[in-house]
């Protein structure tokens, strides 16, 4: 780049419904966010729209670009909607029903199996095939690798068009020659299969939940490549050929290369999710919440997560819908009710709302683009919660449309109007209200501790219910809530992540074997990050394990320090695990001498830094621009520009209600419910009972009345 060249970096976040652009001047430190309408159609074309749009706005072009992160919901979107094209399974001889078996489990909530009915596997039995060979568990070969049988199941895929195919050997973890020489197999019989194995995709035991994350990985492969690969190289060509780095989100809270993810499409499937909840995290722990429930909605989805002293938590036993994925993610449950979810009459004649959604295309009915029916959007403008607009004026809504459509749906239940809305909205609310119980109360935590964080588009329309029906200490919803998770991509590192099961007891734990699976995966990470970029002084390296009493089922994550990989550091892991353990479970056996400690996974997970935007403090009223502070406006009322009806409840009707100019508002300022605080990117219905706080950083805190 030529010295009088900008330093522009981008964050762009492709939802459902809109694709939220943020980019930094990295000389200046402008900051300047926007919005598109998302292309479902051709995801790309709303890419490319975002980066002209807000480049534009900077007076900037393509040639000033240093660098693009991009959070996507291709495979998040795909999974969530059950949209999963015909796959393949490839298996060691004898375990070809390890999906239809999976944990011998009935999932919670149900009592017991007569209430609860299997859902179809990833895999139907029928496609899957079963090759001879056999490892034991530390990798030795018990039996060879049959090639008449992977030809013979080669054949059988490609005969049937199945082109999407996974392939999980018993104990691959230990020794992946078999897997290799199934997927050479494939390549020479069916060369058309997209294959992913599970040695590359999770070298971690456990054989159902490894055998699952390979064919999800291998289910949003093709879309994954095609989209990234399409991005890369229109981008390519705005920026007049120049290569400007790409990174992708990954689900564990750092960015990836686009070459390199095309490899890895799994390491996505919470993509958008993970880079709100970092940008949330941040701004939490700088506005001093640092107990945080976060809740991102969308056009299609909601995603919740929670932030312990600014850090989001991770977790290998996520899931997306109904597939399980083990890989290293931030700890996001996400459900199906962004502002598209459709509302509909079950055949028993009761409401739902969800999990379908009307997405961008045709979107909901006040859009006017073909949508047939009433969606969450529509609820809310029904009832007078958002503005007769989009994007500040740029997409107006046809409030009549909407009104059409949730009167058609009011009359099949026998509801008046006000109250079918207000019941779609309920049903959204506890819809999120029940993800969120899932990464907090289940998991021993006390919500009443917890601020919730609301961004995204639709994220904070329902705050205040949230915070009712939970009994939250209150909501901080941060400045641009709608472009949060565009923000969070510009606040990651590149982060790649190593795992290998490595079985033994501590007694008899032998240092050396652990020293060098540890070096080999740290080598790996740094082989990893001199290909992003990164010299070898700025690489970082964070080492974790996996541990249990033996004979427990499931392990606790622990950190392992940087150190020299002796007695000591083993004991410090252990002492790590005790305390971990009591926190997590209210006991542990540390002065126990018949429970033993036994290791499993050795990680190792590998940082490149980037550089973080600074956040901008917010200049009280006094300090403002514009009337002096006797002539500014009461303070009960700062930023009103209008008033309109709005109904919060059925029950008192529409009530005239101040409407709020977010950015004419000021650190300090306070005013109460009712209200509606307006901004470019989202709406804040604020209903009666609960006071809201302009903090130094723009945040809106929202709390009850009397718990200032």
């Amino acid at each position: 780049m030529t010295a009088d060249q900008r330093r522009i970096r981008v964050g762009i976040d492709t939802g459902g419904t809109f694709t939220d652009v943020v980019a930094v001047d990295e000389v200046s430190g402008e900051v300047v966010t926007t919005k598109t309408p998302s292309t479902p159609a051709n995801p790309a074309d709303g890419f490319i729209a975002g980066i002209e749009k807000i480049l534009g706005l900077m007076g900037a072009d393509g040639t000033d670009l240093t660098a693009v992160s991009h959070g996507t919901t291709v495979a998040t979107n795909k999974l969530l909607e059950g949209k999963v094209e015909r796959l393949g399974f490839v298996t060691t001889e004898g375990y070809e029903f390890m999906l239809e078996i999976a944990r011998q489990a009935v999932p919670d909530g149900y009592g017991n199996s007569y209430f609860w009915v299997k859902p179809p596997r990833i895999v139907p039995a029928d496609a899957v095939r079963t090759v001879r060979g056999r490892l034991d568990v530390s990798g030795e070969e018990v039996r060879p690798f049959s090639e008449e049988d992977a030809v013979a199941a080669a054949r059988f895929f490609r005969e049937r068009r199945i082109t999407t195919i996974g392939v999980c050997f018993l104990h691959s973890y230990a020794n992946d020659e078999h897997e290799l020489a199934m997927r050479e197999v494939l390549r020479r019989e069916h060369p058309e299969a997209v294959v992913s194995i599970s040695s590359e995709v999770l070298r971690e035991y456990r054989e159902y939940e490894r055998a699952m994350t390979t064919l999800v990985d291998a289910a949003v492969k093709p879309n994954v490549s095609r989209y990234v690969t399409n991005i890369h190289e229109r981008l390519d060509g705005f920026t007049g050929g120049r290569p400007v780095p790409f990174y992708v989100m990954k689900s564990n809270g750092g960015v990836l290369s686009a070459d390199e993810v095309v490899h890895q499409p799994i390491t996505t499937v919470l993509s958008g999710p993970a880079a709100g909840a970092l940008g949330a995290a941040l701004i939490a722990e700088r506005a001093g919440f640092p107990r945080v429930l976060t809740c991102d909605g969308g056009g299609t989805s909601t995603d919740v997560s929670v932030v312990l002293d600014g850090e989001p938590t991770l977790t290998t036993e996520g899931s997306v819908g109904a597939y399980p994925s083990k890989i290293p993610m931030i700890d996001v449950v996400t459900v199906g009710a962004g502002g598209g979810s459709i509302a509909w009459v079950s055949p028993e004649g009761t409401l739902k709302v969800g999990p379908h959604s009307a997405g961008a295309d045709p979107g909901p009915l006040c859009y006017g683009r073909r949508g047939t029916e009433p969606t969450i959007t529509d609820a809310h403008l029904v009832l007078g919660r958002i503005p007769p607009h989009l994007l500040g004026g740029e997409i107006p809504l046809d409030a009549e449309a909407a009104r059409a459509g949730v009167a058609a749906l009011a009359e099949r239940l026998g509801l008046d109007l006000e109250r079918c809305a207000a019941g779609i909205l309920e049903i959204s609310a506890w819809n999120q209200a029940n993800a969120l119980r899932q990464v907090s109360v289940k998991r021993g935590l006390d919500v009443r501790d917890f601020m919730l964080t609301t961004f995204g588009g639709s994220g904070s329309l329902l705050a205040c219910r949230l915070v009712d029906v939970l009994d939250l200490a209150g909501a901080v919803v941060p400045q641009n809530p709608g472009n949060l998770s565009a923000f969070g991509l510009l606040t990651v590192d590149v982060r790649n992540d190593y795992v290998q099961t490595h079985v033994a007891r501590h007694e008899g734990l032998d240092l050396e074997a652990v020293a060098g699976v540890v070096d080999a995966l740290t080598a790996r990470g740094a082989a990893a990050l001199t290909a992003e970029g990164f010299g070898a002084d700025e690489h970082q390296f964070v080492r974790t394990a996996d541990l249990r009493y033996f004979g427990q089922a499931y392990e606790v994550r622990v950190p392992a320090g940087v150190g020299v990989i002796d007695d000591a550091w083993a004991d410090a892991v252990v002492t790590r695990f005790h305390d971990e353990h009591r926190g997590l479970y209210g006991y542990d056996f540390r002065d126990d001498p018949s429970q033993q400690v036994e290791w499993v996974n050795l990680r190792v997970t590998g940082v490149g830094p980037i550089t973080r935007p600074e956040l901008q403090p917010l200049a009280a009223r006094v300090d403002a621009d514009g009337p002096e502070p006797s002539d500014r406006p009461p303070q009960g009322h700062p930023g009103q520009r209008s008033t309109r009806p709005v109904c919060f409840d059925p029950d008192d009707g529409y009530v005239e209600t101040p409407i709020h100019w977010r950015p004419d508002l000021r650190a300090g300022d306070t005013f109460t419910g009712p209200a509606v605080v307006e901004e470019f990117g989202s709406t804040v219905p604020v209903h009666p009972g609960f006071a809201v706080r302009v903090d130094i950083w723009g945040n809106l805190v929202i709390t009850k009345e009397g718990t200032r």
